[in-house]
């Protein structure tokens, strides 16, 4: 006898309400998005109008995404993005991978202890933390510098959270393969769990890419410099406390900022979901 129920043989109105909820929960989230699209094409004029229409009468696309390409320098903002993403991403993956296989593969005392370390890092806000980084930053004399912006994010807890997972569905037998072959600890991690991990991998680059791509709290408090600005403090060069917001450049910034990270996430969305779900098997 079969435990449970298959997908397919679920009752009609079970699938329904299920595939409704779905619908809902999505429309809810792609509704800030897709206004957003539709103020980057309209004109100041119908931005505010009491009645919403998706597409303006007078589409003003061309002037408003000119606008926030020329007003401010929204490309290097996002090249400002793309290096500081980059090598965040590379330190975690530094760090976390050696860590995450220490405390899945190794055993030594007080391995318990630190796995509880990390999870209580999971546990606590980044924000903190802001005061004692800032006061950090001060002191190593980094704070308005691209190493600002860097450093504060170079471990990882979800990182080492979720390689760690990962790497304990890998057989033990192939780590003591390698080690009778006389490959070290640290190359047993870059050569083999990492690539076995690769889906692990993906799925905590894009989360890493997302948060700091959007992330405002700290480059707020660690950068006064404008060219070193990432995407999301760039794009408050919109703001006017005099003249007020400008929403149909600032729409359209907004539009650039995030459309490579919809790219990005449609292109690996299978590897994401393989890499958060092949953990959960232990």
């Amino acid at each position: 006898m079969n435990a449970g129920i298959s997908p397919s043989r679920l009752p009609l109105s079970v699938a329904l309400l299920r595939h409704a909820v779905l619908l809902t929960t999505g429309t809810l989230i792609l509704l800030p998005f897709v206004w957003m699209l539709s103020l980057s094409i309209k004109p100041p004029g119908e931005i505010f109008r009491a009645s919403f229409s998706f597409w303006p009468d007078k589409l003003y696309a061309v002037e408003n995404y000119t606008k926030a390409l020329s007003e401010t320098p929204l490309l290097r903002y996002m090249g400002n993005g793309v290096l500081v993403c980059t090598m965040i991403l590379l330190s975690q993956i530094l760090v976390c991978a050696p860590c995450a296989y220490a405390l899945a593969k190794l055993r030594f005392p007080g391995r318990g202890l630190l796995f509880g370390l990390v999870l209580v890092g999971l546990l606590l806000p980044h924000q903190v933390l802001a005061l004692p980084l800032f006061a950090l930053g001060h002191q190593l004399g980094i704070l308005d510098t691209y190493a600002a912006l860097i450093f504060p994010y170079i471990v990882s807890p979800f990182g080492i959270f979720l390689f760690r997972q990962f790497f304990k569905t890998i057989p033990d037998d192939l780590v003591h393969a390698a080690r009778l072959d006389g490959v070290s600890e640290l190359a047993i991690v870059w050569r083999i769990m990492l690539p076995m991990a690769l889906p692990a991998v993906i799925a905590f680059s894009i989360f890493s890419l997302v948060s700091h791509w959007n992330d405002l709290f700290w480059p707020l408090i660690a950068v006064r410099d404008q060219s070193l600005m990432p995407p999301s403090l760039g794009i408050m060069a919109f703001k006017n406390e005099e003249a007020g917001n400008d929403y149909g450049p600032l729409m359209a910034a907004s539009t650039l900022v995030v459309l490579p990270l919809v790219i990005a996430f449609l292109a690996a969305q299978k590897w994401f979901v393989e890499g958060m779900t092949g953990g959960a098997v232990k």
